[in-house]
């Protein structure tokens, strides 16, 4: 019988992460999104999807709201009540990236955004949920001087209890249409690995033979990026090219575009219109996104991360147009059924498309998640012990160095 588990939401925007969760059997109680229009989106999304609003309802302001004597919300007493009914309690959360981003403000742990992280963790230390998802782009991983935060963070949660296990994923491996990566940290607290039967006295992570990271994968990255993927072709509006052999269609543009529909989406006609005229959009070749700003995507080939901040302007591949925001969330991999309120800015409609976990990313997330924590195989003993005593370094690559 599957574990009922209940889920604290943070940072939710409008809900790819927790749409992931959802679909997967856990249950979203706990709603925290701060900025007022995408708190709106995520709501208007769910009475779309017929998905009943969390049993604890939305709280629309920061985390500070929920720590100190002036908290709006005790959520430890939510926490308590929601652990009544279920098996499992945990928190997801992806906090707001653009300071650790290499495209982006990359101003660390002092930013107002990179505060953010920190602020979340210290609610999980201080709240003591059974595990935590904590998403956050590749530079937090990969530059040095945000790595040493990272490294903090992590250090942190093992004080306080926590068994980590970490991957640096890539959403194209999930069956999504693009090419992103981001940084995947998990934390399970330490007596609920002891009740599964896990020894874990010598060790801060879970060894990799253990935590199913691999189970759904459905496109290993030194595989996916071998084939012979289509690089440009002269751009003509309305064009037909029919998709090449040798490629897994389903991880194209156009599959998506046609899986989802997007000509008859509610959101179908909503984009940016240029300034000045359409000659630059004539000139990229469709294929061509190398470039830092103009980027025309091919529509037999992935989209490069969809980022439609800091000057990237992606471009239909036979349109002359920036892709409309149906386009833009079935590159994120979104149920067909998924839209955004009408009434919401552009700019707000592509913020949050771009800052969302992409939807078939999150929910194989979960499904691993899940396989874990319905575990009920007891590991041989001797040979767990030796693993964990091994002085073992973790890798998001999913290595060990001893």
């Amino acid at each position: 019988m599957m574990p009922k588990i209940k889920i604290f939401s943070f940072f939710s925007g409008c809900g790819f992460l927790d749409l992931g969760f959802e679909n997967t059997g856990f249950e979203v109680v706990f709603v925290n999104e701060k900025f007022p229009p995408f708190m709106t989106a995520y709501r208007y999304a769910r009475q779309l999807l017929e998905i009943p609003e969390p049993e604890y309802g939305y709280l629309e302001d920061d985390l500070v709201s929920l720590s100190g004597e002036n908290r709006k919300i005790n959520l430890q007493e939510l926490i308590k009540d929601a652990a009544i009914n279920s098996d499992f309690i945990g928190f997801i959360g992806g906090p707001p990236c653009p300071d650790f981003s290499v495209g982006g403000k990359n101003r660390g742990k002092n930013g107002e955004n990179g505060k953010l992280s920190d602020t979340y963790i210290e609610l999980i230390c201080q709240q003591q949920p059974d595990f935590f998802v904590f998403e956050n782009v590749k530079g937090l991983w990969s530059t040095r001087k945000h790595r040493a935060f990272y490294e903090e963070i992590k250090r942190k949660v093992y004080r306080y209890g926590y068994i980590i296990t970490e991957r640096l994923i890539n959403a194209i491996e999930y069956g999504v249409p693009q090419d992103r990566h981001r940084i995947i940290l998990i934390g399970f607290r330490c007596n609920l690995l002891r009740d599964k039967g896990f020894d874990i006295n010598y060790t801060q992570v879970i060894p990799e033979n253990i935590f199913p990271w691999e189970k759904y994968v459905l496109h290993p990255q030194n595989q996916v990026f071998s084939y012979p993927w289509p690089q440009t072709n002269t751009f003509v509006e309305n064009s037909e090219i029919d998709c090449p052999d040798g490629i897994p269609k389903e991880l194209t543009v156009e599959y998506w575009f046609r899986q989802n529909n997007v000509v008859s989406h509610p959101n179908s006609e909503h984009y940016f219109q240029p300034r000045a005229g359409l000659v630059k959009f004539e000139k990229v070749a469709e294929g061509d996104d190398g470039k830092k700003s103009y980027k025309r995507l091919h529509r037999w080939r992935y989209s490069p991360t969809a980022c439609y901040g800091n000057n990237e302007v992606h471009l239909h591949p036979y349109k002359v147009r920036r892709l409309s925001a149906a386009e833009a969330l079935a590159i994120q991999s979104l149920p067909k059924k998924f839209a955004l309120p009408s009434s919401m800015t552009l700019t707000h409609q592509f913020k949050t498309i771009g800052n969302g976990v992409p939807y078939l990313a999150a929910q194989r997330v979960a499904k691993t998640i899940l396989d874990f924590l319905d575990m009920n195989q007891i590991y041989d003993r001797e040979e767990m012990n030796h693993q964990l005593e091994l002085p073992l370094v973790y890798s998001p690559k999913g290595k060990y160095r001893i």
